[in-house]
């Protein structure tokens, strides 16, 4: 089942992503209070999947007005190749649309093999026209790999 994330789902969702290898965690935004911000700008867009009673795959997915995003986007390694990641991002897509957004992006890392794999074969289009840039306003926010 597909259904809309909410905060009273973080514990759940934080004990998937600490099972994903590679996955990376930052210490303020992925903090509880730092998902419960997300999910008040963001109510709708978020979802998560559940299967034999526990939280097996999940989306962070926010927009700005004009371009959604996909953020820790997982499955419990597990329950991968049921079509569990593509209902997710379908179900968000379609409460994006309900907003009126009209494209969405995400990042995957390049040593994601598996993900990147994956949003090629569901018809996701890899940019070669552009670099990712960022800035870090807040230090004490650090990204740990799960290992």
């Amino acid at each position: 089942m597909i259904r809309t994330m909410e905060i009273g789902d973080y514990e759940n969702v934080y004990q998937l992503w600490m099972r994903i290898k590679g996955f990376g965690i930052r210490s303020v935004d992925d903090s509880r209070e730092g998902v419960e911000m997300f999910l008040k700008r963001n109510p709708t867009t978020s979802v998560v999947a559940e299967e034999d009673g526990k939280i097996v795959g999940t989306i962070l997915c926010g927009h700005d007005g004009r371009r959604g995003c996909f953020y820790h986007v997982c499955v419990d390694p597990g329950y991968r190749r049921r079509g569990i990641g593509k209902a997710m991002a379908v179900k968000a897509m379609q409460e994006l649309q309900k907003e009126k957004i009209n494209k969405v992006s995400l990042i995957a890392f390049t040593q994601n093999d598996i993900g990147n794999a994956f949003w090629n074969s569901i018809g996701w289009t890899k940019r070669e026209d552009l670099n990712y840039y960022d800035f870090t306003l807040n230090e004490a926010n650090i990204t740990a790999f799960n290992e």
